[in-house]
């Protein structure tokens, strides 16, 4: 026995980093391999038969922000957004831009997005098709408003199914 080398004497036994690399094993607390449970992940997809077809693309809206007051060449600076179809609220797109959507008074009590406040107002230029309908918080808040302006607390881009382009005038009641 001792002719034999411990390298013959371990080949017959699994080494951990034989495994593919997108297979893992579950150790004991004596870290030795167990036989219970192999997880693997696969990097490519399952092609089989009756495996389930790979989801489709989620149609996407692509957002254009007017700023509320001309720049010096007398022309609207435009920022621009996509969102997933019927996933996102129009403030929380807007605030994730960065983009101003309250005036002076709305940026000191605005209700943090709950419909309390009517603060958050938007005019939406052009895709109104694509933007859920006006809601009773906004008919409230806007009855003597354009048709045209919304809450952006209460506007939801999308509706899971249609793509398209909205064009929204941020702080409406600053235009001139």
């Amino acid at each position: 026995m001792a002719s034999t080398s411990s390298a013959a004497l371990f080949s017959v036994l699994p080494h951990p980093t034989t495994a593919t690399p997108a297979c893992t094993r579950p150790y004991s607390s004596r870290h030795r391999p167990t036989r219970s449970a192999i997880r693997c992940s696969s990097a490519s997809p399952d092609l089989s038969p009756g495996a389930p077809a790979p989801a489709p693309p989620k149609p996407q809206i692509e957002l254009e922000f007017l700023a509320p007051k001309p720049g010096a060449d007398g022309s609207y600076p435009v920022d621009r957004a996509t969102a997933v179809s019927g996933d996102k609220l129009l403030r929380d797109i807007m605030l994730e831009n960065k983009l101003e959507m309250y005036a002076a008074y709305g940026k000191l009590m605005n209700c943090g997005g709950t419909g309390s406040c009517g603060t958050c107002i938007a005019e939406i230029i052009d895709g109104k098709e694509l933007l859920n309908e006006r809601t009773a918080t906004e008919n409230r808040y806007l009855k003597k408003k354009p048709e045209s302006w919304r809450l952006t607390c209460q506007t939801i881009v999308g509706n899971k199914e249609n793509s398209g382009k909205v064009v929204v005038q941020r702080l409406p009641q600053w235009k001139k």
